[in-house]
């Protein structure tokens, strides 16, 4: 059983700020090795992150990616984001970070045969794609083999992951019950599992910090005003087409019927116009 005190809600590890400090923060190299086996389902004999470090800045600023860059075994990079949101762009956004990571690779008078994997994982708190499969992975290749795939992108949906209910039987059904934070399934992944443990345990300690929570929920915050700003946009615009297209439509009715000579004050009764915006339709 887990030692928290129970007065105390457990700050989720769908949180992108829990996320990255409970995998990202030195000396939890092994947590985070453990976690991207499970994802990878590969032997990892050593994790490196590169930017352990979460600038101030950062917590209430939402287009800030929290995201968690690792070297593997020195010859893979991996980029490794949590996203609570659907913002319908993650494909494109893997995309650019797969690029990124690449790219980031290509200094001054290295060779292009030098360059290490590059890895994109994305964990998603949203379905996303029309599959079944809550695990989804894109790699480049040659046609029917698998030699060379220097690129690869995965994303875990874990609502699909959920709603399929499976048990506890290997690392990635472990770990992502952990990230969901179901509490069963947690006790029995413990059990097996110490890294899990230790995650656990760090997340708890975090959650009973009042600067940890403070952190947390101004992240939220930053989080909550981020959709709520981007839903009165999509609304706003919604609303200025549908007047743009009604405005159209009027004007479309005002032609015709200047067209035929009706009267102007009738035309400016059935649509609405006024009469400067009537006299101002150019009849073709």
């Amino acid at each position: 059983m887990n030692n928290i005190n129970k007065t105390v809600e457990r700050l989720p590890l769908t949180n992108d700020y829990v996320f990255k400090r409970v995998f990202a923060k030195e000396g939890n190299e092994n947590i985070l090795k453990d976690l991207l086996e499970a994802v990878l389902d590969i032997k990892i004999e050593k994790v490196e992150v590169q930017n352990p470090e979460i600038p101030k800045e950062a917590i209430e600023d939402k287009l800030s990616v929290l995201d968690i860059k690792a070297q593997l075994d020195e010859k893979t990079i991996v980029d490794i984001e949590m996203q609570m949101t659907n913002e319908h762009n993650i494909k494109y956004r893997s995309l650019v970070y797969l690029s990124k990571n690449v790219s980031g690779q290509l200094q001054i008078g290295k060779e292009y045969a030098e360059l290490k994997k590059s890895i994109v994982i994305n964990f998603l708190n949203f379905e996303y794609y029309r599959r079944n499969s809550y695990h989804q992975v894109a790699r480049m290749k040659f046609e029917k083999t698998r030699e060379d795939e220097y690129v690869e992108m995965h994303f875990i949906e874990l609502p699909k992951f959920k709603k399929k209910n499976p048990g506890v039987e290997n690392k990635i059904e472990q770990w992502l019950w952990t990230i969901i934070g179901e509490e069963e399934k947690i006790e029995m992944a413990e059990k097996d599992n110490k890294e899990i443990k230790k995650a656990i345990e760090i997340v708890d300690t975090m959650s009973m910090d009042k600067r940890e929570r403070e952190l947390y929920e101004a992240r939220l915050k930053g989080e909550f005003n981020y959709s709520i700003s981007i839903n009165v946009a999509k609304n706003e615009g919604i609303e200025e087409g549908e007047k743009i297209g009604k405005k159209k439509k009027q004007r479309e009715i005002a032609k015709k019927m200047l067209s035929r000579k009706m009267p102007i004050e009738e035309i400016i009764e059935i649509t609405g116009l006024t009469r400067k915006e009537i006299e101002n339709i150019n009849i073709e």
